[in-house]
C-alpha cells in the first residue's frame, strides 16, 4: 500500500510537467544572457519558448520588472508589470515602464499564454545591469597615466608610409589602489577603461577571464569601457584593485628590429575606472581612478599589437595587487586628457576558447626548437619552463616553416616575437598579455624541449591558447560530401581566427577592420555565429567613423590613412563602405533590430550623398574592384572585371535598400528620392556595360555578369540570355572559379538562386585548380587570403568564404522566409546534388533552434527531419514533386510543398 500511495504521489508530482504544452527557455536583454553596462534605456527584452505538443504558438505575454529579486520571486514588479498582453510578439519586446537608472541592477521575468489558452510557468528571473549614461555617472573618475606623451608626438591618424618623429619604447605601467570595507557587501560593480588594454585584479584575483579589455574604437572620439560584477573578490577589510596595462592600438611603439605596421599615437596607456559597492543598508561608496592610486614600471618590458611582447619575471613586485603591500616607492599618477566620449562595451569579450598542443616537436639546425601546434589560429603562446635567473627565450609564432624548416613570418610582420627573462629556481608560467598572432607553427630560441642542453632553461610544455571574440557558435553543417565538410572547417577557422573586437581581415600582419567582408562574410556567418552584438559595435564603429563629407572609409576603426594606388584607393573603395548600408538591413532580416536601422538611417543618407557626388555620371570607378580575383598577374586589385561594375552595382544595390528602409521608417519623400536616383544610376549602368549584341556585362567575368544578375540590373527581356552567359563561360572553363573578394558571394548566390547548384558542385569539388580544395591540398588550416594559397600572402583571411551560406541555405535548404523577419518564418529547400546523399544543419535563431536533415534512402525516397521552433512556421519545399509524402506518418499524395506549424517532422517522399 506504502508503494502504491508513493508512486501515486509521483505521478500527481510529475503530471504539470507532461501536462505543461508551453514553456519559456532562453531569455535576452538587447541580444544577449543576463547583459552588464546596458545603456539603452529602452532595452529589447526577447525568450524563446518550448513546447511537447507541435503548431504551439504564443498568443498573451506578461513582463514583469523589478529592482529587487525578492519583490519579483513575490510576483510584485515595481518598474514594469505589462499586465496580460496580446500579443505573439515574442522578440524585441521594446522595454515601456519607468525610466531606468545608471548603474542599477533590475530583474525581470516573463510567462506566456499558447493558442489552447494554456499559460506557462513563470519564466526564470534574469536580470540586466545598466551601464553608466553620462559623464556624471562616473563620480568625477579621471583617466590617470604613467607618463604623458609629447603632444607634439600625437597622431591618431598616420598617413601610412610616412615617417614620424618618434624613437622610443614607452612604459608598461602598473596601478593601484587600496580600501576598505566595513559593511556587508551587497553587490560591487566595476566600470572600467583601459586604453590601449588592461588587466584587473581585486585581491589579487583576475576580475574577469577576458583577454585584451576592453574593445578598439576611435579613440580620438571614443572609448569603450566594460562592467563587471567583482562582488566575490571583495573582503571585509582591507581590500586592493589593481591593473597592468599594455599599449594596443593606443600606441604602437617604434622600436628597431620589431614589426610596426602602424604609427597611431594617441597616447600613452591610461586608465580610468569606477568601483561602486552597494552595501546591505543601502548605503553606497565609490572608489575611481585619481590621483590618489599608485602607479610604477610593470613587468612587461615592450608591448606592441604588431611586434610581440617582453616580459622580465626579475621586475616582478610579488602582492603589488594586494592590501598591505609596500608602495611608498611608487609614484603618483599624472592625470591625462583620454577620450571625449566613453561608451559601454556591448559586444562579447575576447577570451581563450581552445588549447592546441603540439603535434610534433622538432630540434632545427639553429639549435632552436620547432613545434607543429596542428591549427593555424589566432592566439597566443602559453609555456612552462624552468631555468637560472636572466636566461632569455624568445617564441616566434608563424603560419609556415621555410624550405629549411624555420618558422618563417615574411608574408605576415616580422619580427614578430614573445621574450621572456625567467626570475629562475622554480617552474615559471609564462603567457602574453596585450598582444597576439595568427600562426600553426612556434620557434622557440634559448631553452630545449624536456631536457637541459648547453645550460639552457628546460621547457616542460608548450600550448596555443587560442583567442577570438567570444560569441556563441550556434550553428552546425554537414554532410556526406567530406571536401564539403572539410571546406566548411576551413572557413570557419578563418571566421574564429578574425573575429576579434572588430572583423579582422587577418590576425597577423594588419589585424584591421576592412570593411568589405562584414557585409559579403556575414550572410555565411550568421548561420554559425550569434552576431547580433558584433554586428551593433561594427556598425558603431562606422558611425563613428564616418567622415563629414560623408565617407565610409574601407578600415573602422580607422587607424592609418592608406595612401597606395590612386585615388584613395586603400580609404575609398564603395564596395568596402557600403556596409554601413547592406549590413544594418541585413540585421534587420536577421535579428528584427529596428533600433539600428534608425540609428544607422542618417549614416546611410550622408554616405549616399557621398557616392553620388563622388559618381562619374552616377558610375563609380574608384577603389579596388573585385579584390584578389584570379587573372593573369599576381591577385591584388581586381583584374577581369572593371571598377566601375562592382562599384556601381553596389551604389545601386545600396539604393534599392534605401528604399526598403525608408518605407519601414515613413519617409515617403525619401523613398521617391531614392527610386529616382536608383533608375538613373541602373540605366547609367546599362548604357556603360551592358553589350545587347554578347548578352555580356562589361569583360564578361563571372563577377560582372553576377553582380548584374543579383542586383537586379539587368533588363527583364536580356535576363535568361545573361544568366546562360554565365553558367557558359564556368562550363567552358572548365568549372574554374575566378570571381574575387566581391565577386564570388553573388557568383554562389545567383546560381543557387536560379537552380544551378549543380555547377557550384562542379566548381567546388575540385583540388587540381585554385579554390577551397586546392587550399586543403596545399595543406592549409583555414582559410587563406589568395585562392592560390600563396605563401606570399596571409593564409588565414577572412574573405571568400561564401561557400558556407550554400552549405546552409542551398544544400542544406535552411533560407530565411522574406515575407517576415527574424526567422519567424523560414524555408527548407533541399538541395540533393552531385554525389551529396546526406546534409544536415541546424541554427540557434531569435525564436529557437532551427534544424534540418536530409538523406537520399536506398529505395529512391527522400527523407526529411525538420524541427521548427515554438511561435515561428516553415516552408517546406521538396526537391521533387513526390507521388506519395508521408508527415509524421500521415500520409498525402502530389506534394511538393508542406507548411508547418512548429514542431517537429520527419517526411519521407517517394518519386
Amino acid at each position: 500500500m506504502k508503494k502504491v500511495l508513493i508512486t501515486g504521489l509521483l505521478m500527481i508530482a510529475l503530471m504539470p510537467v507532461f501536462a505543461q504544452k508551453i514553456a519559456v527557455s532562453k531569455q535576452t536583454i538587447e541580444y544577449r544572457s543576463n547583459p552588464l553596462g546596458v545603456e539603452n534605456t529602452h532595452p529589447y527584452l526577447s525568450w524563446q519558448l518550448v513546447s511537447n505538443q507541435n503548431g504551439t504558438r504564443q498568443t498573451a505575454y506578461q513582463v514583469l520588472v523589478s529592482d529587487d529579486s525578492i519583490a519579483l520571486v513575490n510576483d510584485k514588479a515595481n518598474i514594469w508589470d505589462t499586465k496580460r498582453t496580446l500579443s505573439e510578439q515574442s522578440v524585441n519586446i521594446l522595454y515601456k515602464g519607468k525610466p531606468l537608472q545608471a548603474s542599477q541592477t533590475y530583474y525581470w521575468k516573463v510567462r506566456v499564454w499558447d493558442n489552447s489558452n494554456t499559460v506557462s510557468e513563470w519564466s526564470a528571473i534574469n536580470k540586466w545591469q545598466m551601464g553608466l549614461l553620462n559623464a556624471a555617472d562616473w563620480k568625477q573618475a579621471q583617466w590617470i597615466a604613467y607618463d604623458k606623451m609629447a603632444d607634439s608626438l600625437y597622431n591618431p591618424l598616420p598617413i601610412d608610409g610616412k615617417k614620424d618623429k618618434a624613437s622610443y619604447n614607452n612604459i608598461l605601467p602598473l596601478f593601484r589602489k587600496e580600501f576598505t570595507v566595513t559593511k556587508k557587501v551587497k553587490k560591487a560593480t566595476l566600470f572600467m577603461s583601459g586604453l590601449g588594454h588592461f588587466e584587473a585584479t581585486i585581491n589579487g584575483k583576475p576580475v574577469s577571464d577576458h583577454f585584451m579589455d576592453a574593445g578598439w574604437s576611435k579613440y580620438d572620439k571614443e572609448a569603450l569601457y566594460v562592467t563587471l560584477d567583482v562582488t566575490p573578490l571583495l573582503a571585509n577589510g582591507s581590500n586592493a584593485i589593481g591593473a597592468i596595462m599594455g599599449n594596443g592600438f593606443v600606441f604602437v611603439p617604434p622600436v628597431a628590429k620589431r614589426f610596426r605596421k602602424l604609427k597611431v599615437m594617441h597616447g600613452h596607456p591610461m586608465l580610468i575606472g569606477r568601483l561602486k559597492v552597494t552595501y546591505d543598508d543601502g548605503t553606497e561608496e565609490n572608489i575611481v581612478t585619481d590621483q590618489s592610486w599608485k602607479t610604477a614600471k610593470s613587468p612587461i618590458t615592450f608591448s606592441s599589437i604588431y611586434g610581440g611582447e617582453d616580459y622580465d619575471a626579475n621586475l616582478e613586485q610579488p602582492g603589488w595587487n594586494k592590501a598591505g603591500f609596500k608602495d611608498a616607492a611608487w609614484q603618483q599618477p599624472v592625470i591625462v586628457k583620454g577620450s571625449p566620449v566613453l561608451k559601454s562595451q556591448q559586444h562579447e569579450p575576447l577570451k581563450v576558447m581552445a588549447t592546441f598542443l603540439p603535434l610534433s616537436a622538432k630540434r632545427i639546425d639553429t639549435g632552436d626548437w620547432v613545434y607543429d601546434m596542428g591549427q593555424n589560429a589566432s592566439g597566443i603562446v602559453a609555456i612552462k619552463l624552468q631555468g637560472n635567473k636572466g636566461d632569455t627565450v624568445r617564441i616566434y609564432p608563424g603560419e609556415l616553416l621555410d624550405a629549411n624548416g624555420h618558422v618563417t613570418q615574411k608574408a605576415t610582420g616580422a619580427p614578430f616575437y614573445y621574450q621572456y627573462v625567467l626570475k629562475g629556481g622554480a617552474v615559471e608560467e609564462y603567457q602574453p598579455k596585450f598582444t597576439y598572432y595568427g600562426f600553426r607553427y612556434i620557434q622557440i630560441k634559448g631553452a630545449n624541449y624536456l631536457q637541459v642542453r648547453n645550460g639552457q632553461p628546460k621547457l616542460l610544455e608548450v600550448k596555443t591558447l587560442h583567442t577570438r571574440n567570444a560569441m556563441a557558435e550556434n550553428g552546425v553543417f554537414k554532410s556526406s560530401n567530406e571536401l564539403f565538410n572539410k571546406t566548411e572547417t576551413l572557413i570557419n577557422w578563418a571566421i574564429r581566427s578574425n573575429v576579434s573586437h572588430v572583423l579582422t581581415d587577418c590576425p597577423h600582419r594588419e589585424k584591421l577592420g576592412w570593411m568589405e567582408q562584414v557585409h559579403l562574410m556575414s550572410p555565411s556567418m550568421q548561420y554559425s555565429y550569434d552576431m547580433a552584438a558584433m554586428g551593433r559595435k561594427t556598425m558603431n564603429d562606422i558611425k563613428v567613423g564616418q567622415l563629414e563629407n560623408g565617407l565610409i572609409a574601407e578600415t573602422n576603426p580607422e587607424y592609418v590613412y592608406f595612401t597606395w594606388g590612386e585615388k584613395d584607393m586603400f580609404r575609398d573603395s564603395p564596395e568596402w563602405g557600403s556596409s554601413g548600408i547592406i549590413y544594418p538591413w541585413y540585421a534587420y532580416n536577421w535579428y528584427g533590430d529596428l533600433k539600428m536601422l534608425t540609428d544607422m538611417y542618417p549614416t546611410m543618407q550622408r554616405y549616399i550623398d557621398y557616392l553620388k557626388e563622388r559618381s562619374e555620371n552616377l558610375i563609380l570607378r574608384n577603389g579596388l574592384g573585385d579584390w584578389y580575383d584570379i587573372g593573369p598577374k599576381a591577385p591584388g586589385v581586381s583584374q577581369l572585371t572593371p571598377l566601375g561594375v562592382t562599384g556601381t552595382a553596389i551604389f545601386y544595390y545600396n539604393l534599392n535598400i534605401m528604399q526598403k528602409v525608408a518605407t519601414l521608417l515613413n519617409r515617403p519623400a525619401d523613398v521617391k528620392q531614392y527610386a529616382q536616383l536608383a533608375a538613373q544610376v541602373r540605366k547609367a549602368f546599362n548604357d556603360t556595360y551592358f553589350n545587347p549584341a554578347t548578352k555580356q556585362y562589361a569583360t564578361g567575368s563571372q563577377t560582372s555578369n553576377a553582380m548584374a544578375l543579383y542586383m537586379d540590373l539587368v533588363p527583364k527581356t536580356e535576363k535568361t540570355a545573361v544568366l546562360k552567359n554565365l553558367v557558359q563561360g564556368i562550363v567552358d572553363s572548365s568549372y574554374r572559379l575566378t570571381a574575387g573578394d566581391i565577386g564570388f558571394r553573388y557568383v554562389v548566390r545567383v546560381l543557387e538562386k536560379e537552380g544551378y547548384s549543380d555547377i557550384l558542385y562542379k566548381m567546388n569539388s575540385r583540388s587540381d585548380v585554385p579554390g577551397y580544395g586546392y587550399q586543403l591540398a596545399k595543406g592549409a588550416t583555414a582559410l587563406t587570403e589568395s585562392w592560390m594559397a600563396l605563401p606570399t600572402v596571409s593564409n588565414n583571411h577572412l574573405m571568400l568564404g561564401h561557400l558556407k551560406e550554400w552549405f546552409y541555405s542551398g544544400l542544406a535548404g535552411l533560407k530565411i522566409d522574406s515575407s517576415a523577419i527574424g526567422y519567424k518564418k523560414f524555408i527548407v529547400a533541399p538541395t540533393p546534388v552531385g554525389d551529396v546523399t546526406q546534409a544536415e544543419a541546424a541554427i540557434e535563431t531569435l525564436y529557437g533552434n532551427v534544424t534540418t536533415n536530409w538523406q537520399k534512402q536506398a529505395d529512391g525516397s527522400f527523407y526529411l527531419h525538420v524541427e521548427v521552433p515554438v511561435n515561428t512556421s516553415a516552408t517546406v519545399i521538396l526537391p521533387f514533386t513526390a507521388r506519395q509524402v508521408t508527415l509524421n506518418n500521415k500520409v498525402e499524395n502530389n506534394k511538393e510543398k508542406l507548411a508547418l506549424s512548429s514542431g517537429k517532422y520527419d517526411i519521407v517522399a517517394k518519386p
